[in-house]
């Protein structure tokens, strides 16, 4: 990457307040798309969370989304690939929020393929503890593991 790119780049990160973390720890694009990756992992993996942290961990997803418009075409080209990879891995891993589809943030409309639910918690069947909130029931493509 160019200078003129890395000045760019950051210049984006700053225009989408993604260069900062909660807490005000810089923050920079390869982080961010790295911790898309992590997250990727992590569903892949199993949830272990509650749907609200689900909502919070993908987040990064939704900041990336402000930030791609505004970097410069080269690394835009050049990190497509990536970006395209970590999605569809995450589209694998989770299935669409029954009657949503198409949205313009999509993730936010999934969930895990594969609860983990944590020794010790509750479970009689259906949604997991942290999970109940869903407006619906469990879909037999999600599984849960005890």
């Amino acid at each position: 990457m160019t200078t003129e790119e890395q000045t760019a780049v950051h210049a984006a990160m700053v225009a989408a307040g993604a260069d900062r973390r909660p807490g005000g720890r810089t923050r920079t694009f390869h982080a961010l798309l790295e911790g898309w990756g992590v997250e990727v992992a992590g569903v892949e993996e199993g949830y272990a969370w509650c749907g609200p942290e689900f909502d919070n961990d993908i987040s990064c997803r939704s900041t990336l989304a402000d930030v791609w418009p505004l970097l410069p075409p080269r690394v835009r080209s050049a990190r497509q690939p990536r970006l395209d990879e970590l999605d569809e891995r995450f589209r694998a891993a989770t299935i669409e929020w029954p009657g949503r589809g198409g949205e313009e943030q999509w993730w936010m409309w999934r969930i895990p393929r594969l609860l983990v639910i944590e020794p010790g918690d509750p479970y009689e069947g259906g949604w997991p503890a942290g999970w109940t909130m869903m407006p619906f029931p469990k879909p037999d493509s999600v599984r849960v593991i005890t």
